[in-house]
């Protein structure tokens, strides 16, 4: 509970601190500029909330890892929902307003994850999980998005980093594998979901697990 709320916080500080020219950038999901991912975790905010007042007596079919649908096709940006997103942030018009709507949804989401009983079960997606286990798949989501965030900004503040350790740990877990020892959590959850492709020796270090990348988490 405490890594979501460490991880929502930073990923939220690192939005509200970018400069405007910054919201017209390139993100690192494919077809996104940093605006339209801003807008995407506003979402992602309402999301939370609603999840976590959805709550049910019905046995827990997912964890925090089983929570993720896995393919091995990378977006091409033109899913009919990502063109919402697109529209939806072009929208809004000034970066003011972007961030405003997330500071404001998203703290929001933050005080309900933070008041929530980790036990208690709540439905989604078809899914039952606990909010604990619901709020730690919520850790890989907001990590990668904050290396989406500033994968075109040298300069913003990146996520945390055991949100980066714990998110590299659950991506393990999904791919059946460790990655390398010599790579970084940044180059781990970038490699392995697809956002940078490996260099010739990285392939060669991950020998036959190569094979089985990237993993496009949906």
């Amino acid at each position: 509970m405490d890594l979501f709320s460490r991880s929502w916080a930073a990923l939220r500080t690192a939005v509200a601190e970018l400069p405007d020219e910054d919201f017209a950038r390139p993100s690192g999901c494919t077809g996104w500029l940093v605006r339209d991912l801003v807008c995407h975790l506003v979402i992602d905010a309402q999301d939370v909330l609603i999840t976590l007042v959805t709550p049910t007596s019905a046995e827990p079919t997912r964890d925090a890892v089983t929570y993720w649908a896995v393919t091995d096709t990378p977006p091409a940006g033109d899913d009919p929902l990502d063109a919402l997103t697109v529209r939806l942030a072009a929208a809004y018009e000034e970066p003011r307003l972007l961030k405003f709507h997330l500071d404001d949804v998203g703290s929001a989401a933050g005080r309900a994850a933070g008041l929530a009983d980790p036990g208690q079960r709540v439905s989604t997606q078809e899914m039952v999980l606990t909010t604990g286990d619901y709020l730690c798949a919520y850790v890989l989501e907001w990590t990668l998005h904050h290396l989406d965030l500033i994968a075109h900004l040298p300069g913003a503040a990146g996520p945390p980093a055991e949100g980066l350790a714990r998110s590299r740990v659950m991506l393990e877990e999904i791919a059946g594998a460790a990655f390398p020892a010599t790579w970084s959590d940044q180059d781990a959850l970038r490699i392995g979901t697809g956002r940078r492709a490996p260099t010739a020796a990285e392939r060669a270090e991950l020998g036959p697990s190569a094979g089985r990348l990237p993993l496009v988490l949906g």
